[in-house]
């Protein structure tokens, strides 16, 4: 008898779910958010499924909420690096792209590959999660603000009140950010990790720990290319038929958090870490877009992260320059 698996492809909005009982295939669809789960479990229940091997590609925040939800539901939870499931698709010749029927595949990969299963982070790693991704959001509204009152405000209560929340925001943000490397400071671990990454020129503190705040520990992937799928960070064709219609790009699946991150430090990378520059350079000259030169740099940077956290030893770029110059 075949143990049910459910399959989810998770966006910021919705949960489209496959659900495989060995005799029949149910989709279905649901809000990404906490009413959701609940009609989830009772529609799982209404099917008589009270055990599951449920599975889904980890896409940060947006999979994390329903993944901690089913597994205090008792469920058996895989949260899996979106590049075995793309390497899974290659070998069943789907195409690469996000529809209903990605539930259905990931389904499939769940019964055929047993992926194993996931445990909650440990609370210092979502405590750090939650204030990385707090400072995110405090940011993001300070910009909005500072742009609106560029525009030109003119009346003079909300121009008053528009310059109070943006003195509240620019303080919020500061406070945020001592309190991310207070905590970084109580953790050994993480602060022993971050110094690793601020050895990588292009990545200082904040994004270094911006960097922990998503990336639970490098033992869960086997290699840097998982790393950076798991960014969104891996090309990607368009394809129709048999022909390609368009330039390659980046999939953009996976931890779009990280994905953001890494775009002001490729931008330093690429101008200040001796690596990254001649990387960027050799593409420069063979035709590659500007746009398209940040995105490798970014690839590239996913590679030295790994590098460090997984060899515990910081990053020495002119040991690898030199490696290099003599080969």
């Amino acid at each position: 008898m075949i143990h049910p698996v459910l399959g989810i492809d998770v966006s910021k909005e919705t949960l489209d779910v496959a659900l495989i009982d060995g005799v029949r295939l149910y989709t279905k669809q649901f809000d990404n958010e906490p009413a959701g789960y609940q009609r989830l479990r009772l529609w799982l229940h209404k099917q008589g499924i009270s055990k599951a091997h449920v599975c889904m590609e980890a896409t940060g925040q947006y999979s994390d909420g329903v993944a901690e939800f089913l597994h205090e539901q008792n469920y058996e939870v895989s949260v899996v690096n979106p590049a075995r499931i793309k390497h899974y698709a290659n070998s069943k010749l789907r195409r690469n792209k996000t529809d209903k029927a990605d539930a259905q595949l990931i389904a499939e990969y769940c019964l055929r590959e047993k992926p194993a299963l996931w445990c909650p982070p440990p609370a210092s790693f979502k405590h750090l999660q939650a204030l990385v991704r707090h400072l995110d959001d405090l940011q993001v509204n300070l910009t909005r603000e500072t742009n609106r009152l560029a525009s030109g405000v003119r009346t003079p209560q909300v121009l008053e009140q528009l310059k109070d929340l943006i003195t509240f925001l620019k303080q919020q943000v500061q406070q945020t950010k001592a309190m991310i490397q207070a905590h970084i400071n109580s953790y050994p671990d993480l602060k022993r990790k971050q110094i690793l990454l601020i050895s990588i020129r292009g990545i200082g503190a904040l994004t270094a720990a911006k960097i922990l705040g998503e990336i639970r520990d490098v033992t869960d992937f086997e290699n840097a290319r998982q790393l950076a799928a798991y960014a969104g960070l891996t090309p990607r064709n368009f394809l129709s038929g048999t022909s390609v219609h368009k330039k390659s790009r980046l999939s953009k699946a996976g931890n779009s958090n990280l994905r953001k991150d890494l775009f002001l430090p490729a931008i330093v990378a690429k101008r200040y870490n001796l690596i990254v520059k001649a990387f960027c350079v050799r593409l420069e000259k063979s035709g590659h877009r500007p746009m398209e030169v940040v995105g490798a740099a970014m690839h590239k940077l996913t590679h030295l992260i790994f590098g460090v956290l997984k060899s515990g030893r910081p990053f020495d770029e002119n040991y690898l320059v030199n490696v290099q110059t003599r080969s």
